[in-house]
């Protein structure tokens, strides 16, 4: 099984989120702090155990690029970085 790290994105296979993506704000210990820009926010992320997520891709534009020179995202950022994700998902199907 995959280490779950911050800056991925996860799709929730357990409660009322179940099936959403996130984006892993952050880790501590057993939990993940998930964000979706939308209706969590990074500054109140979903706290989540990583047995109720699994791994689905590394984060793409525009978070990644930030994360690497170490710029703050914002909520913006994580929302087209998520949407991008689910696009090339439904252009595989």
């Amino acid at each position: 099984m995959m280490e779950i790290k911050k800056t991925q994105i996860v799709r929730s296979c357990a409660g009322h989120d179940k099936g959403k993506y996130f984006y892993v704000a952050d880790t501590d210990g057993e939990y993940l702090l998930l964000a979706d820009g939308k209706t969590r926010k990074l500054k109140t992320p979903k706290r989540k155990k990583r047995k109720h997520v699994v791994y689905c891709a590394e984060s793409g534009e525009p978070a990644a690029g930030k994360n690497r020179r170490g710029e703050p995202l914002t909520d913006g950022d994580i929302r087209k970085t998520l949407g991008v994700f689910r696009r090339q998902i439904a252009s595989e199907r």
